[in-house]
This record gives structure tokens, sequence and C-alpha cells, in this order.
């Protein structure tokens, strides 16, 4: 029995471990990693992998059940809402970046054909390095990030027809009149039999199957439409990644999409790391080295020149100076699509052999460098502002029109254009709490301000923003923002602008706290944090343990994990460890309640609790240190001071009563 391939794979996956546990703690995505596996790995490093041809056997296994599912996940309702970025956005990116290079290719004395090529591989970006990106920098609802997405959506759907028109680059242009009528009458066809198969077949089969209650069997027969419809294509001259999405497309109406998608989502994976580590395995180290400059200023060309034109497409959508750079760096390497058109024009002799190891280092190189250039985009944006720039540079070409903020004061400033901060609007207009939000994306200002909500638009960093939002007269200022160091920032200015506020903060992990707290934050939330412990209390409450009980539980955890950084007071420096954490919680007595009636002496919340009432609101009227002889009516809000432990009991106490 021949092990050689069962020893690549092992190969392949020790190394590709190691070195993607080097990468991700300098959050680098991990198809990097895969591509830096090939390179070290492959006959022109260490020539560890005995069966290559095997290994390029299960990356054209990768490279099917992505495009498969590429199909499976293609929406047209989504692709409708997005369509003015897609088509408008996409198609000025594509052609502007092809034409550009296809110039410049040109040039260098090289046909048309190959020139032409060589934009068109160019002009494609890479769709899973960048999205992963801007999901963990929680940008990808962002205005940039939707335009960044737009651009990569159409992309991906003009993958389809080059895949059906590269070939044709061959024929030199004698046939291109033949080819062209060709190519249309097998999209007619394609258009035909996806719509067939997408309306009637497809839904029917896979009812038929899910119909047997049988996992294996479903997982099976989505396997055979793939790989059917892929050799279908396949003898018919078009590609087998080709036939895989045309699977996926007509099975992504049928109501099956989801669970077809979920079972080949691991598989998929699995394969498609092989696809980046045979790419690697191409490189040759040698004639990197021996065209070290040519392949450098390859790179330095390809990155200039997309991100200029992502720049120039940003602008002309309306993107401020800010924005038009965050696009112009998230698109300004070459993809992992291209790849695949860089074999298929190899294999057509479009390109020479020459032209394809320089296209392999200019665009593995690009991906590498990807994650550290957009992570630098906050850098380079914030220190581009500063210089003396025309306004429409700067504002973009459609500013939106910014509101008169009325004077206000002791009022809730909402900084942030995620999920939790727009909630905080809409909860802190049902209360009637003056409030105003300050929000870095112009659509979402554009909804709100339609809907008479005071908002304004601009980047928190800015102080004039932080200003106009009248943020050194506010009681409570919440930064809700993803990104650190844009919340240390901003932090770092609200504190300074006004040192009574309670700033709230939500950052991603507890290790982040204390860097927050010395800038001046009252309250870190860490959201992963407190996402778990708000299922561990659901959890506790299904196993019927006491409320009181849950509530305790839930303190200890807080103080376990948080320790002293937990919820500072405004002068952190005057708590000593031996004094515990006090807090002054507001509680209301509500109607049915047992100590409605009862005078302060009589409940002794001190002797009872530990708690002190230090305050009643009744009716808008403050009763400061009131005596032992007050007595409580529905509807007060009291306020004690004490632990939080002491503090849960209390309310417990008010819930149900003594």
């Amino acid at each position: 029995m021949d092990l050689n391939v069962l020893k690549d794979i092992v190969i392949i996956f020790a190394l590709s471990t190691l070195v993607n546990f080097i990468f991700t703690r300098f959050k680098i995505p991990t198809i990097i990693g895969y591509l830096i596996t090939g390179v070290i790995a492959g006959p022109y490093a260490l020539a560890v992998i005995h069966v290559p041809k095997d290994i390029e056997l299960m990356a054209e296994i990768g490279i099917i059940l992505l495009l498969f599912t590429i199909g499976l996940e293609f929406s047209l309702n989504h692709l409708l809402k997005i369509r003015h970025i897609v088509f408008w956005g996409g198609l000025l990116q594509m052609v502007a970046t092809t034409v550009v290079v296809m110039v410049i290719v040109h040039f260098m004395e090289l046909p048309w054909a190959t020139a032409l090529f060589a934009g068109l591989i160019t002009a494609l970006s890479s769709t899973a390095v960048v999205l992963k990106i801007l999901q963990e920098r929680s940008e990808l609802t962002s205005n940039y990030g939707r335009t960044v997405l737009g651009i990569l959506v159409f992309q991906d759907i003009v993958l389809v027809p080059l895949l059906l028109f590269v070939p044709m680059l061959d024929s030199g242009g004698e046939k291109i009149g033949v080819d062209l009528l060709m190519l249309g009458l097998k999209t007619l066809l394609i258009i035909g039999v996806v719509f067939a198969g997408n309306r009637w077949f497809m839904p029917k089969l896979l009812h038929m199957v899910a119909l047997t209650r049988n996992h294996e069997l479903f997982f099976m027969s989505v396997l055979l439409i793939c790989f059917s419809v892929a050799l279908l294509t396949s003898s018919l001259g078009m590609s087998l990644a080709f036939g895989a999405f045309l699977a996926g497309l007509m099975i992504s109406d049928s109501g099956y999409s989801h669970n077809t998608f979920g079972n080949i989502a691991p598989f998929k994976d699995t394969f498609t790391s092989f696809f980046f580590v045979s790419i690697g395995m191409l490189l040759n180290l040698s004639f990197v080295a021996e065209h070290f400059w040519l392949v450098l200023a390859s790179v330095i060309v390809v990155v200039v020149v997309k991100m200029a034109i992502g720049m120039f497409c940003a602008f002309i959508l309306g993107h401020t100076l800010k924005g038009t750079i965050l696009v112009g760096l998230a698109i300004s390497q070459v993809g992992e699509f291209s790849f695949i058109l860089a074999q298929l024009g190899l294999d057509h002799s479009i390109i020479t052999a020459f032209y394809f190891q320089l296209f392999l280092a200019t665009a593995i190189i690009t991906m590498a460098i990807s994650p550290f250039l957009i992570n630098l985009g906050e850098s380079i944006s914030t220190a581009i502002l500063k210089l003396p720039l025309p306004k429409f540079l700067v504002d973009g070409l459609f500013p939106l029109q910014q509101i008169d903020i009325p004077e206000l004061h002791d009022h809730l400033v909402l900084i942030g254009k995620d999920s939790r901060a727009l909630n905080l609007s809409v909860m802190a207009k049902r209360m009637n709490l003056p409030y105003i939000s300050i929000i870095f994306d112009p659509a979402i200002v554009r909804a709100k301000q339609k809907k008479g909500e005071t908002v304004l638009y601009g980047d928190a960093i800015n102080r004039p923003i932080l200003k106009k939002a009248h943020v050194d007269t506010a009681r409570v200022v919440v930064i809700s923002i993803g990104e650190l160091i844009t919340a240390m920032t901003v932090t770092e200015q609200v504190r300074q602008l006004n040192k009574h506020a309670v700033i709230i903060v939500r950052s991603r992990q507890i290790y982040d706290m204390e860097d927050l707290y010395k800038l001046g934050a009252d309250h870190v939330i860490p959201e992963e944090f407190e996402t778990a412990i708000n299922l561990f209390e659901r959890i506790l409450t299904k196993y019927l343990i006491p409320r009181k009980d849950i509530l305790q539980t839930i303190e200890n955890i807080r103080e376990d994990n948080y320790g002293i950084f937990r919820d500072r007071e405004k002068y952190p420096d005057l708590l000593l460890p031996e004094i515990p954490n006090i807090e002054v919680i507001a509680l209301k007595i509500d109607q049915g309640c047992k100590i409605i009636g009862s005078s302060l002496a009589e409940i002794n919340f001190r002797k009872v609790f530990g708690v002190t009432i230090v305050a009643i609101n009744r009716q808008e009227i403050i009763i400061d240190h009131p005596g032992p002889s007050e007595r409580l009516r529905e509807g007060d809000i009291v306020y004690v001071l004490g632990t939080p432990e002491q503090a849960a009991r209390a309310a417990e106490m008010i819930t149900v009563g003594i």
C-alpha cells in the first residue's frame, strides 16, 4: 500500500498548524498561512511533498466545493439591496483596474491578449482575506465596509463569465466573433438549465431525499449534484469550478440551501486549504531571488494602482476622504480567484511560465501584506486629514448636511454605529431621556434623521464633533466601538472634555478593561464575558434556582473575573484594597410591593441587608437623607448604598417582600 499520499497530508497539516498558530497571534488570516505552508513544503524549498499531483487533485476538489458554496450563498435579494454599490462601484473598479494594468503591461511589449488577461486577474481582490479582517474589526456593516463588500460581490459574480471568456484569448482574436456567439449561446443554455433546476428539479429531488430523514443520504445526494454538474460543464468545454457554481445556484432557493451549506462547509474549508497550499507550492523561491527587484516593483505597482482606483471608486460613490482611503487599502491585493484564472491562462498559453511565476510572487506577497495595510488604515487616514486639504476631498462629493444641535445639559451621548448603540438610542427615546448619537456612517445617520432623531454625523475621535454633541455637559457617555485603539482615543478625549460624566465603554475582552479605565472610563462592559453571564443566568433560571441565589452567584462571578477593575468610581486611586466595592443603585417600589406604607425604621435596611438609603425620588422630588419615620409609597425610587451583593438582596426583598 502506497502511504506517500497520507504522509503528504500529515506534513501539510503539521506545517499549516504550526504556521497558523504563529500567524494567529499576529491576527494574520489562515489563508496566508496556507500559502506560506505551500511555499515551505513545495519543491522549491524543503521539497517534503512526495506526490504533488495528488495534492493538486485535492486542491481541485477544494475549488469545486468553494465555488459550490458561493453559488449556495448567492442571494438575489441581498444583491438588490446593495445593487448601487455592486454594479456601479464594482463595475467601475473592475474596468478601470483592467484598463490601467493592461496599458502598463502592453508597454512591456507583450501582446494585447496577454495584457488584457493580466488586467483581469489583477483586478480581482481577495474576498476571503478582506471579509475576515472586516468581520474581526466589526466593520463589515460600516459605510466603507458595505462598499468593499459590494465591490467584492461584483468580482465574485464576474468570475463566472471570466471562466468562460479567458479560453477565448487563446485564439489571438482570430475567431473572437464566433467565440462570443458561442459564449452567448452557452449563456442562454446555462440560464435555462439553472432556471429549470432551481424552479422545478432540485427542490423536488432534495425534498424526496430529505423525507428519508437520512442525514448521510442527504449529504451524498448534495455531493452527487455538485460533482455531476461540474463534470457536465467540463464535458461541454467549461471548467469544473463553473459547473460547481451552477450546481450551488440551482440549490440556493430550494429551501435546503442552509442545510446543504452546513453539510459542505467543513469539507470545503479542509479541501480549500489544499488549494492555497498547492498555490504556495508553485512559487519558485529562486525565481523571486533572481528577479527580486522586478517582483518588488510589481508588488508596488499592483498595490498602488489598485489602491488608487479603489479610492477613486469610493470617492465617486460619495465617501469621505477617510472612507476612500480605507476602501482603497482594503482591495489593494490580488485575490484567490485570480490563481484559478492564472492557471487557466497558463494552460491555454495566454501567459508564459515566467509571467506565471511573476504573478504568483506578486499575488502571494500582496495578500500577505494586506492585513497590515488594512490595520494601518486608521493611522494613515488620521495623518492625511491633518493636512490642509480641500473641503470637497475631506467631506466627499455628497456631504451630509449637519443639523443644528440645541444646547443640551445632563444628557446622554451615544457613540457608535453598532447594533448595541443603535438599540440604546431606541430605548432612550422610549424613556424620554435627552440624548444625542454620534455615528460615523452617513447611511445610518440619514435614516435616523428622517425619523426625527437627534443624530450627529462624524468621527468621535475629532474633538470638534464631541463638542458639537455637548459632551462637556453630558451626564452619561456610552462608547460602543469595536476597535480598541479607537475606543481608547475617544475615551481619553471625552474624559478631557468632561471630568464628571459617567463614561461607559464596551470592550471585547476582559483584558481590554485596564487600558480603558486608565484613560478615564467609569464602567467597562466586556461583551463576550457579559454574553456568557447572560446565558448562564438563563440556565440557572431553568434549573429553578432561587432568584436571590442567581443574583449573588452572578455578582460573585463578575467580581472574580473583573477584579479591582470592575465598575470603578471616578477617583480609583482613593479606593483602598481593603474597602469593598461600593455602589449606589436605584430600586423602584412597584405596585403590589409588600413594603408600601412601611417606615424605614420598620424595614431596617441597614440591619437586615447592610445597605443604606441615601435618598428617595418621589415624583421627581428628591428627599435627601430620609429619616426613620419616612414611609415608602408606590412609585418611589429608592437609592441605596452598598456592595453589589447587598444591593442584590435588597432588590430581591423589594420585589417579593420581606
